[in-house]
């Protein structure tokens, strides 16, 4: 099921989320950077993001939330979920200025799927790093660059993701690449 498991730490998780109606959540390259940066700013400090995909009108991302026991957090759920609550407003809300529109810009619930064993992990990720081609934005993955597949495909420069903990399934850059450009079944993910 979807949006009914609870946000826990030190667990992975799909998170994703549509625009509210038919307009897009992105609209020009300032649009995909500043989301970029809220979400460094906002859940770098409470997860560690394996792999992000963001389209004209919704966004998927993989993350594991780092342990917060040593908070002293009450309800981790409520916790994660007023953290990514805060990430999403502080884009609706420029996004809202700078486009002179009102309301609200995502869709009320965040997306979530947990992610509880090695296989799923890997299916979620091609399913990320190939939502593009899924939706006809491009033919080849290397072509959207609002992926973090070109993270990982060059991995000499600095990323903010954790690639390490992603690329110890794969035995080689070729390996990933040959992975993600191969047939995988979705039909179980049932996310969109």
């Amino acid at each position: 099921m979807i949006n009914t498991e609870n946000f826990e730490s030190d667990s992975v998780y799909h998170i994703f989320s549509h625009v509210n109606g038919k307009e897009l959540i992105f609209r020009e390259e300032t649009n995909y950077q500043f989301f970029l940066k809220q979400l460094e700013k906002y859940i770098l400090p409470i997860a560690d993001i394996y792999s992000y995909c963001l389209l004209p009108n919704h966004f998927h991302l993989l993350l594991r939330f780092k342990n917060i026991e040593n908070l002293n957090v009450e309800d981790e759920h409520k916790y994660l979920m007023r953290k990514f609550g805060n990430f999403l407003n502080s884009y609706a809300k420029a996004f809202n200025k700078k486009y002179n529109r009102k309301g609200a810009l995502f869709l009320n619930a965040i997306k979530r799927k947990k992610i509880t064993d090695e296989k799923y992990l890997l299916k979620v990720l091609h399913y990320i790093h190939n939502n593009s081609v899924n939706h006809s934005l491009v033919d080849k993955i290397e072509q959207w660059k609002y992926s973090s597949y070109h993270s990982y495909i060059n991995p000499e420069k600095d990323s903010k993701l954790s690639r390490k903990e992603i690329m110890q399934y794969f035995e080689s850059f070729e390996i990933f690449k040959k992975y993600h450009q191969s047939s995988v079944e979705y039909d179980f993910l049932n996310f969109e």
